[in-house]
């Protein structure tokens, strides 16, 4: 629980101006969705086509635009207004949510490190963790139950792997990197070197796999090693549940990529880019930065044009794909208008001369 007062000076931290409409002394429980709020919670509303919604809102505590047409509080509720709210509202919920404990402080009477193994201070590894040979890991790391580091895996300081994450051998973290449950990170990439008698020898995967600096990876997702040299997710990036990342590709900065994407081998993704769910990408690719692609598509060709939005399958730019869309909505129509003119024609080429 905190007052109204003590969350107007969290924001001011991020934020500036906060400006506050009603009693700051009120105590705040908890935070809810907008139409589940009631009295002692606190809620927001980021987008201008809501704000007919704020009349009926029964949260005691709204954050709203700076804009947003609100009361003066004499019905109780306050309203705190800042140019962000959206964001505003994730640092409300990071004060409430608190830690969440994946390990037990300290090493489980279960887990299995190393003796060459070097772990920082304040690092808890969980229930029947494995921590190999030579692996290093940071100061206030977390290694969840169940966990594997395969020999010479490097973790930074104020990482969290959760329970049954894999991370094969040379396997490099950054700090403050996330994993979530499942997650694979090193496993050999899909080589294979195709014979004359239809077999296939496989191709030694002698690279590594990088994760950046803030990195956040969802349940369940892949990245494999690279056969030479290294996969790279760079700082920020975050990546959704099962994602698919093939050998020796490259996630620029800041970029989103959503679940059940699947990134075929070398391809070179720029700086905050977002890609959306199902989205599939042929391999030895380049997309340059900030560049959207829509769920389901299907890139099959390099885009090398920062900022546009593309879409389909094949994925082109969002103009030519919504007007082929349309032209082909339209086939229906010009199938029957040609049945109707061929009708006609024949109809002439049938009548008596004069």
């Amino acid at each position: 629980m905190m007052k109204i007062n003590d969350i107007k000076v969290i924001l001011e931290r991020f934020f500036q101006p906060v400006e506050l409409v009603g009693n700051g002394d009120q105590v705040i429980t908890g935070p809810a969705k907008i139409e589940e709020a009631g009295p002692g919670q606190v809620s927001f509303v980021a987008n201008e086509k809501y704000y007919r919604f704020l009349g009926d809102a029964k949260a005691s505590l709204l954050i709203v635009h700076t804009d947003a047409p609100v009361g003066d509080g004499a019905d109780g509720r306050s309203f705190l207004k800042v140019g962000d709210p959206y964001t505003a509202f994730v640092f409300v919920l990071r004060e409430f949510a608190g830690a969440r404990q994946v390990a037990a402080p300290g090493i489980a009477a279960s887990a299995f490190v190393d003796p060459t193994a070097r772990l920082g201070r304040n690092v808890s590894v969980g229930e029947h963790a494995v921590v190999g040979e030579r692996c290093v890991v940071g100061d206030d790391s977390v290694i969840g139950p169940n966990t594997v580091l395969m020999q010479d895996v490097s973790i930074g300081s104020g990482c969290v792997l959760y329970p049954q994450v894999t991370c094969y051998d040379g396997t490099e973290i950054g700090d403050r990197v996330v994993v979530h449950s499942g997650t694979v990170i090193g496993a050999d990439g899909f080589g294979f070197a195709p014979q004359k008698d239809g077999s296939y020898i496989k191709i030694p995967q002698m690279g590594t796999v990088q994760i950046e600096d803030d990195v956040e990876i969802g349940a369940n997702t892949t990245i494999d090693r690279a056969t030479m040299g290294k996969t790279l997710v760079c700082k920020g990036a975050k990546i959704d549940n099962l994602v698919q990342i093939a050998h020796n590709c490259r996630i620029g900065e800041d970029t989103v990529i959503a679940s059940q994407a699947g990134i075929s081998g070398s391809v070179r993704i720029g700086r905050q880019c977002l890609i959306g769910g199902q989205a599939g990408f042929a391999g030895h690719l380049e997309i340059a930065d900030r560049v959207s692609v829509a769920a389901k598509a299907g890139i099959s060709k390099s885009f090398t044009d920062p900022g546009q939005a593309i879409r389909g399958v094949p994925a082109q730019p969002m103009r030519d794909q919504l007007r082929q869309e349309a032209q082909i909505r339209g086939i229906g129509a010009m199938k029957e208008r040609i049945d109707e003119l061929e009708a006609q024609l024949k109809a002439l080429l049938q009548e008596p001369s004069a």
